[in-house]
């Protein structure tokens, strides 16, 4: 049964592949349209075939089946002789269904290579044949993907932004003034990294932009490599409570009775959120991908954030001669999730120690972790920055600097936020 179901396929992918060939040869230009490459093609005289109209194209000659003999010389043999070349010319009525004989070209083209590299991973059950199983699916299915939208759909887009005021929000609401005004949300498809040296509370930033996204409904998936659930938890409950980070440790002991009361209240309010935490220590882009899929399946119509805490700790899958080429990996991966997904994803990244050797330790662009591929990846890098963690005299204390030091889609700058430390929340100065 399986050799026979073998044989229907093979034989699809030759009439496919010879249908492709022959409506170029009754309307030469559609060399020039097609989504195939020399590789999709099954067959070897066919491949030598596609390359020589290809050749012909580049040189401005005439694609018949005279010019392609002619182009062939002694290998016209190789393909089955000047008969199969005249067949393949005169065997396509028309070229009509040009588009179906590549989709099926291309869906066998995709089978046999997840079929190979499925078989290598059997042979061999190792990370490497793994990764490498990984990315040729991830690579299949972005190849001969068309458009969703046309040119009219995107220009009626920008009529309808043109016409209508929809506020200053685009994205995913931060739940702060000024960062709102300056990014117009969380946008989805965007890489946003928050950078910052320890302690000067990144974890607790992404935590807020995520408890600000549930508040309105929305869904967030937490991917903690460093800090275990219970203690993020515990983060989140002191924010919505206001009942402080220290008291948590024996509660039993610590918590008066409007502490219980609170801590009760915000254990309800976040039960009733769509937010998952996932604190798995080793985990991959790989295993990242597959619980945002889930997630977008089961909530398809609510905003959806994506953090990940943080980057130098996600697992890099194969061998990379250097760090910075498996961050690099990494992040592009990453990108790539936000806008097949179409959720933002934040990406907490740490910087190097280079900041604490100036006089000046506000953070820069230059100051990332293998700084070069974050850099190019990222749509919004923000840098945080507080002067009373290098200086406890400061005039400026819990003064939060966001920097937006790369924004690709608006401004960059700088706004302040008021840090309660003690309950791990984040407010706009003005309400403080």
């Amino acid at each position: 049964m399986n050799e026979i179901v073998e044989y229907v396929s093979k034989n699809d992918a030759m009439n496919a592949e010879n249908m492709v060939l022959g409506a170029i040869f009754i309307e030469p230009d559609l060399i020039h349209e097609t989504i195939l490459d020399v590789e999709h093609f099954t067959y070897a005289r066919n491949r030598l075939l596609f390359q020589t109209m290809r050749a012909l194209a580049e040189e401005g000659i005439p694609i018949d089946p005279v010019t392609v003999v002619e182009k062939l010389g002694e290998r016209v043999e190789n393909v089955g002789g000047v008969s199969y070349i005249t067949q393949l010319a005169t065997s396509v009525p028309t070229t009509a269904n040009f588009d179906t004989y590549q989709r099926i070209v291309l869906d066998h083209f995709k089978q046999r290579t997840l079929m190979r590299v499925a078989s290598e991973f059997l042979n061999e059950p190792v990370p490497e044949k793994a990764e490498r199983f990984y990315r040729t699916y991830i690579e299949m299915q972005e190849i001969g993907r068309s458009k969703k939208t046309s040119k009219k759909d995107v220009l009626y887009e920008i009529f309808e932004e043109m016409t209508e005021d929809k506020g200053l929000l685009r994205g995913i609401d931060t739940g702060f003034r000024d960062l709102n005004y300056m990014t117009g949300g969380l946008n989805a498809g965007d890489l946003i990294i928050i950078a910052a040296r320890p302690s000067m509370g990144k974890t607790a930033f992404a935590l807020n932009l995520a408890m600000n996204c549930c508040k309105n409904g929305g869904v967030a998936d937490i991917f903690s490599l460093e800090m275990p659930e219970k203690q993020l938890t515990h983060r989140i409950l002191s924010a919505i409570s206001h009942i402080p980070g220290s008291k948590w440790r024996n509660p039993y002991r610590l918590f008066s009775n409007a502490d219980r009361d609170s801590a009760m209240k915000a254990i309800g309010i976040y039960d009733s959120w769509a937010m998952h935490i996932h604190d798995e220590p080793r985990q991959t882009v790989a295993d990242i991908r597959a619980i945002v899929r889930k997630t977008k399946r089961e909530h398809p119509d609510k905003p959806h954030l994506v953090v990940i805490d943080y980057l130098q700790l996600v697992t890099p899958l194969g061998r990379f001669e250097r760090h910075d080429l498996a961050i690099g990996s990494i992040t592009r991966e990453l990108k790539q999730m936000a806008r097949q997904f179409e959720v933002p994803v934040i990406l907490l990244s740490q910087l190097s120690r280079n900041v604490e050797q100036r006089q000046d330790k506000r953070p820069m662009l230059s100051d990332l972790r293998d700084s070069g591929s974050i850099e190019q990846d990222a749509d919004i890098v923000m840098m945080l920055y507080r002067d009373d963690y290098y200086d406890r005299e400061a005039q400026n204390k819990n003064i939060v600097e966001v920097n937006i030091a790369k924004h690709r889609n608006g401004p960059v700058g700088t706004i302040q936020l008021f840090f309660m430390k003690e309950i791990s929340k984040f407010v706009d100065i003005t309400r403080t």
